[in-house]
């Protein structure tokens, strides 16, 4: 696991090719903001121009790069330029940021690469395969049968709709319910559900 996720962080750290576009933009990542973490944070040095990377697309929040190591040809990663380690410390409208982005850069990513589908993932936290902890979104191009996730070839079961679902959805909207009464998210105007 941990070989795992040491050929994960090198992949970000070493690029494959020169490249000969221009130098990606300052950084807005202050240094020394999460308690000096920018300093050694590989995505932070990328948009300070202190790390080569290909740069695909750039704006005042975000800069989308070729994944170094790409799990298919065309893996690439949205990222956002100010410093956060995970995605629930990403402002909301940072995320709207990224995401709005999605249908452009995958549209573009597709097309130069002929694939017609494409992953979107987030790894958030160590247990779901974060090793680079500044919050980036991966856009992998698909082609038909790549094989790339050994999960597709699973079965995957029916959810029982028993008790524990039950149970567990209603946690769920209880955590929505406590977080929607928050400062961050009464602006937000979303409506929780209990069917």
């Amino acid at each position: 696991m941990e070989n795992w996720r040491l050929a994960v962080l090198c992949s970000h750290l070493r690029p494959t090719t020169a490249s000969k576009s221009s130098p990606v933009s300052p950084s807005i990542c202050a240094s020394g903001s999460e308690n000096g973490q920018t300093n050694f944070c590989v995505f932070c040095k990328i948009i300070r121009g202190q790390s080569p990377a290909l740069k695909l697309y750039e704006d005042d929040t975000c800069l989308c790069i070729l994944d170094t190591h790409p799990l298919s040809h065309g893996h690439s990663l949205i990222i956002p330029k100010s410093h956060f380690s995970s995605l629930e410390m990403t402002p909301p409208s940072v995320v709207a940021a990224m995401c709005s982005k999605v249908p452009f850069i995958s549209n573009a990513i597709m097309k130069a690469t002929g694939c017609d589908s494409f992953n979107l993932l987030v790894n958030n936290g160590a247990a779901a395969g974060q090793v680079i902890f500044h919050t980036h979104i991966h856009i992998i191009p698909r082609k038909a049968r790549d094989c790339l996730w050994t999960s597709e070839s699973l079965r995957r079961r029916t959810l029982k709709l028993d008790q524990e679902a039950s149970q567990l959805a209603d946690r769920v909207r209880e955590q929505l319910s406590f977080l929607n009464n928050s400062e961050e998210s009464k602006d937000q105007g979303s409506s929780l559900t209990g069917d």
